[in-house]
């Protein structure tokens, strides 16, 4: 199964239906929260190519986007290809 990060904050809407989504289909993820973390933040921007809204998420180290976006890459199927499942 391949490594999932999620960036986040405390009060994030979109970061909880993120996080709801991966637990909906039974994959396990890191969450990062940023609220606080100065350090932490600026890694979750240069590895995202400068985008600071959260949830930024990664899946093997490749940005994905945000909850939108892995909600898109859900509905099309690419997102069970890029975590390696077959579809469940």
């Amino acid at each position: 199964m391949a490594e999932v990060v999620i960036y986040r904050t405390e009060y994030c809407p979109y970061c909880d239906m993120a996080e709801r989504l991966f637990d909906e289909m039974g994959v396990e993820y890191k969450e990062i929260d940023v609220s606080d973390d100065a350090e932490a933040r600026s890694v979750m921007v240069e590895k995202s190519g400068g985008k600071r809204t959260v949830p930024q998420i990664f899946i093997d180290g490749k940005s994905v986007g945000g909850f939108t976006d892995v909600q898109s890459l859900r509905k099309s199927g690419e997102l069970d290809r890029l975590l390696g499942r077959d579809g469940d």
